[in-house]
């Protein structure tokens, strides 16, 4: 289980947000994409920031009931990242997320740039693809 690795199990081509983008599409972005959240980036496709469906609903929430004006990415996004590396393990990846509650970590290079992502549910499919081939082999 050692060779797993967050490389073969991430999404290459995550749904991801700019700053200046109003929140109203960044959530229509999450809904299409099916996604928990996604990276915010920059033009050099390096990570600024992480804007999650909780952070969304929270300030559209806040704006239906002042009525206030729409809200920009950087205005809700958090700016402190936990990321992970390709060539991480999805075994200390999977013990890092029962420590951290984040459901989605954005995968970046030595550089801080985005390269794609992982979810719990990528390191779930991987540990469990690699029980089951363990299963065959008994008996």
């Amino acid at each position: 289980m050692d060779l797993l690795k967050v490389a073969d199990y991430m999404n290459r081509y995550p749904v991801t947000f700019s700053a200046e983008m109003p929140v109203e599409m960044a959530v229509d972005r999450l809904i299409r994409g099916r996604q928990t959240g996604g990276p915010v980036i920059d033009e050099q496709k390096k990570i600024i920031g992480f804007i999650s469906e909780q952070d969304c609903l929270q300030r559209m929430l806040m704006s239906t009931y002042h009525d206030q004006q729409a809200a920009r990415v950087a205005d809700v996004m958090n700016t402190e990242v936990l990321t992970v590396k390709s060539y991480d393990g999805i075994i200390d990846l999977a013990q890092t997320m029962l420590r951290a509650k984040p459901k989605l970590y954005p995968v970046v290079d030595d550089d801080g740039h985005l390269l794609g992502i992982i979810t719990r549910s990528d390191v779930l499919g991987a540990i469990d693809k690699e029980l089951h081939s363990h299963y065959g082999k008994v008996g």
